[in-house]
Parts: structure tokens; sequence; C-alpha cells
């Protein structure tokens, strides 16, 4: 299934009154699919360079992975047995659903090649999954693992999806990430150049950086060929590093109400080419280890009110994009 790696330019001029203020995932998965798509999230079992000892014992200072497991993802349950939860579950509402293999928990390429391969074959195996995407950082994608998924792509769906964060260096060192942002970059490249469709993941908020900063983040990712990203507001999480800092320097940290988070998320959208779907623009953390920002609003609650916001400010993706170089 070969994804071009090409950048569109970007276009600033009046947007149709027909055309969508923002390019969203589901458009962006109709290019692939006919009928519903449900990702199922998989905890494959594997660690993290940050944890292990190869880059840090720490693990990036924001990172609570329990945040995003679902009931059904345990690492004690096979592959397969976690996808047959998930599609009962997602299946008594929609019975001809298709459904992703989300590997998402920790570092999803960080294992032997083999191993690996037998992960991600397991969950293709399970009659009504359609494809896998693969949660991974930037410094770890082997070549022979990138060239294992690039043949994969030519006959399924295969998506990788980069924690990039920031674009600032900075930044990147102050949580502890263990890479920069030209490490991101290299991985982006080569990936949207082996033909496999590519995303990022990046969080608004962080501390240290300005508004400005985060739009240059926008500006900066638009010259790479990206075909998904997720937006996440920063989400300060007990037993995380970033949580004992903002308990003891609350100072240190710019927590915006929602509103002024959708007119940041706005406004990051203008700046971003508009070819990139924008998967969300938020993410959800249990309420019992959420410490800040507590707003009380489900994601589509969310996005409702981005898209009703741009609207009251003829805004949409792309407006402000800076063409490419």
């Amino acid at each position: 299934m070969p994804s071009s790696s090409s950048i569109t330019v970007c276009d600033n001029n009046t947007l149709p009154v027909e055309q969508a203020r923002y390019y969203d995932y589901a458009a962006f998965l109709r290019q692939y699919f006919e009928g519903k798509v449900q990702k199922i999230s998989v905890d494959a079992g594997f660690t993290c360079p940050n944890r292990d000892g190869r880059i840090s014992y720490g693990g990036c200072t924001f990172c609570n992975n329990h945040t995003f497991n679902p009931e059904y993802c345990r690492k004690e349950s096979s592959i397969s047995r976690q996808l047959h939860e998930g599609i009962r579950f997602f299946g008594r509402k929609y019975p001809s659903m298709q459904y992703l293999a989300y590997f998402q928990a920790y570092t999803n390429t960080y294992a032997p090649l083999d191993v690996l391969v037998a992960r991600y074959e397991e969950a293709l195996s399970v009659p009504g999954v359609v494809g896998i995407i693969i949660g991974t950082r930037p410094d770890c994608m082997p070549p022979e693992l990138l060239q294992y998924l690039a043949q994969l792509a030519q006959h399924t769906f295969v998506t990788v999806e980069y924690g990039v964060e920031s674009t600032s260096d900075r930044t990147l060192q102050r949580i502890n990430r263990g890479h920069d942002f030209a490490t991101a970059a290299l991985a982006i490249r080569r990936t949207a150049e082996a033909g496999i469709i590519t995303g990022a993941h990046l969080i608004l908020g962080l501390p240290g950086e300005s508004r400005s900063d985060m739009l240059t983040h926008a500006q900066r990712l638009s010259q790479l060929p990206l075909h998904t990203i997720k937006l996440h507001q920063l989400q300060l999480i007990k037993g995380t590093v970033m949580g004992q800092e903002y308990a003891e320097h609350p100072e240190n940290f710019d927590i915006p109400d929602i509103d002024r988070y959708i007119d940041l998320a706005i406004d990051f959208a203008q700046h971003l080419r508009p070819d990139i779907a924008i998967e969300r623009f938020a993410s959800q953390s249990p309420a019992s280890l959420l410490i800040a920002p507590r707003w009380g609003i489900k994601n589509y609650e969310l996005t409702a009110r981005i898209t009703r916001r741009m609207k009251q400010r003829n805004a949409w993706q792309g407006k402000l994009c800076e063409p490419s170089p």
C-alpha cells in the first residue's frame, strides 16, 4: 500500500463554503477503507530505552503509560486475546466494523526483529484486523525493521507514529526525552520515503514554551513529509516526575483553561500544512490519575467546540501555513 512522501504546497486562498475547517482522521481513513474503522490498543509487553537504561532510567518526565491503556489492554494477555476483547467491545454496536491494531504502550519497535515481526503478524492474523499502527520513538527504527515495514505496507495498511513531543531541543532536554528534533525529522523522512504512512505526536504546553514556540512547531513539522498528527495538551499526571515538579514549582507551568486551549489549537492548525490529517486535538487521561488541567469535557465535545470556534474566527487548517522553501 504505497504512500507518497511528497509535501503539498500551502494554499492560503479563501476556504470554500463546503470544505471542512480541518482535515480530520476519518476523512484520511476513507482513502483506504470503506465503512467504519476502529483502532484497538494493544500492549505488546515492550519497554522503552529511556526506562531500561540504554538511554536513561527515568523515562520522559511527563510519562505514565497507564493513562492511555483501556481496560482490555493488558500485557499479561496475548495480543490476539486483547484484540478479540476489543472487537467484542466495539462490535456490539457496529458488527461490520473493521479494526486497526494500535501498538501503543511504550516503544513498539524496541525488540529483536523476529519478536517484532511475530507480534505484528499475530495482530494481523486476527479476523477483522485490517492494518497496524505502531507507536514508537524516532531513535528506535533500525533499517532492517524499516525494510520489513516497507514491504508489509505494499499490501497492508501500516502507520508508524513517532513521539516528537516538541521541535525545541531545549524542551526535549528538559523533559528527558533522550533525543533531539533532528533525530525525529530524519526518522520521519526515512519512513515516509519507504512508502509508510507516517505520523507524529506533539504536546502543546510543555514547560518553558511560549505560544510562539508552539506555533513554530506547526511550521517546522509542516516541512516534513508527515501524513497525520496527534495533538496532546500537557497533562500533569500523578506518579510522574513532571507531576512532582508541578507540586513543588507550579509557577513553572502555564496551564490554560479550555477556551484558551481551543484558541491555541486553532492557531496551531492554521499554521499546519493542510494535507496533514489531525487525528485529535487533545488527549484524555483517567480522572483518578489527572492532576491538571481538569476540564471535565470529552474529546468529542472539545472537537465540536473547536470546529464552532473556527467558524466564528473564519479559521481553517493551513490558512497561515508558510510555503515550503
